[in-house]
């Protein structure tokens, strides 16, 4: 509603939000959305926010849809931020949170960012939508796409969870397998969408999915009263999600709904494919690409992402960090959890716990601190992951 313009993420130039972009034409790099923040804040207040419907749409102003019409919507967001007592005691922490992203429609985060990319497509007039994914991101663009009457041209690994496949095929999409990892498919969107008139809606590769991830921070604030968690353990393919919340974080302290304490942010990576991981024990500023990647998490099967430099630099000036864990330990992690807390987490959020773990162990996270852990999809949709 009161988007403004899109900026370079590297080097700080503008560009027109009116026309579709996708990266920044100065540095072919992610481009972030902004907004005229006082504007918004004449109408959106805390106090606005209790009336409001319990979706990612209450926080209308700061989302880049001009027209509401334009808006497609499963009713994603606003999802449960569940305390984790039982949990927390096994670890010897007080105030432990889940924030549950498995009740989204589509059963994972990506509900959100392709509610908010695809009603820009419809904004613009697009008709066909392309993306390369390792799972949850496609079926959340078959999804949405079916609902605002679009073609979704989907590229997965033929290894993708076959919940997925089928989700894809079920709600209309054109489904392609391709004998390789997620950047082998984005490699043949790239090649193809030229010649097939495809808009690209791959992860931080147009400027809008990014938007739908932040309401993330918005909720995570607005659940916990307007205070923020002591740490963030998020689990990092792509990273929308992170770079996400920090934007939402920094709109929130300039609206006045929050001030410039941070949490601690850390990503959670798979053993078999961390290249954030690596990056940031290097110092490095980007990430090399993970050769040979490999988990059974499939959202973390992710070796090259292309906002590495905005998620190592986030991990950096939070004072977080980065943390790789084994596959063994993510699936050991989901019963954990489900024993514990009666929840059914997809492997990548278990990772999340088994980081955790990892980082109290260590010492890097106290005890005493808040931690707030993301399951970022349903573990029924990784039924190749657990025994019978």
């Amino acid at each position: 509603m009161h988007l403004t313009h899109l900026v370079c993420t590297a080097c700080g130039s503008t560009h027109d939000a009116s026309v579709p972009q996708n990266v920044s034409l100065c540095c072919s790099k992610p481009l972030y959305p902004a907004y005229n923040l006082a504007a918004a804040a004449r109408t959106l207040t805390k106090d606005a926010l209790r009336g409001r419907s319990a979706s990612m749409w209450r926080y209308r102003e700061v989302l880049p849809v001009h027209d509401e019409a334009d808006i497609v919507t499963l009713d994603e967001g606003f999802t449960p931020l569940l305390p984790a007592p039982r949990l927390g005691a096994r670890v010897g922490i007080e105030r432990l949170w889940i924030k549950d992203e498995s009740q989204n429609p589509t059963q994972s985060f990506k509900a959100r960012g392709m509610s908010a990319a695809v009603s820009m497509a419809k904004q613009f007039g697009l008709k066909k939508l392309a993306v390369p994914s390792a799972g949850n991101a496609a079926g959340a663009l078959a999804a949405y796409a079916a609902r605002a009457g679009m073609e979704a041209h989907i590229f997965m690994p033929a290894d993708t969870p076959k919940a997925n496949i089928i989700e894809c095929r079920e709600t209309g999409a054109h489904v392609i397998l391709i004998n390789g990892l997620i950047t082998d498919c984005g490699a043949e969107v790239a090649k193809r969408k030229a010649a097939e008139g495809w808009f690209d809606v791959s992860t931080l590769k147009e400027p809008y999915r990014v938007e739908g991830k932040k309401t993330l921070g918005y909720e995570l604030a607005e659940q916990l009263n307007w205070r923020l968690p002591d740490v963030v353990i998020y689990p990092t393919g792509g990273g929308t999600g992170l770079v996400g919340m920090w934007k939402a974080f920094d709109e929130m302290q300039q609206l006045g709904w929050i001030g410039a304490a941070r949490p601690r942010m850390f990503s959670a990576q798979a053993s078999g494919c961390q290249p954030i991981v690596r990056a940031f024990e290097a110092g490095e500023k980007f990430a090399t690409e993970h050769i040979g990647a490999q988990t059974r998490a499939s959202g973390l099967r992710v070796p090259k992402a292309i906002g590495d430099f905005i998620m190592l630099d986030i991990l950096r000036r939070s004072g977080g960090g980065a943390v790789a864990v084994p596959d063994e330990e993510m699936i050991a992690g989901t019963r954990e959890i489900g024993a514990a807390e009666g929840l059914f987490v997809a492997p990548e959020g278990a990772a999340c716990y088994a980081a955790l773990k990892h980082l109290l162990a260590s010492g890097v996270v106290r005890p005493d601190e808040s931690v707030v852990l993301f399951n970022t999809g349903a573990g029924v949709k990784y039924l190749e992951c657990y025994g019978g």
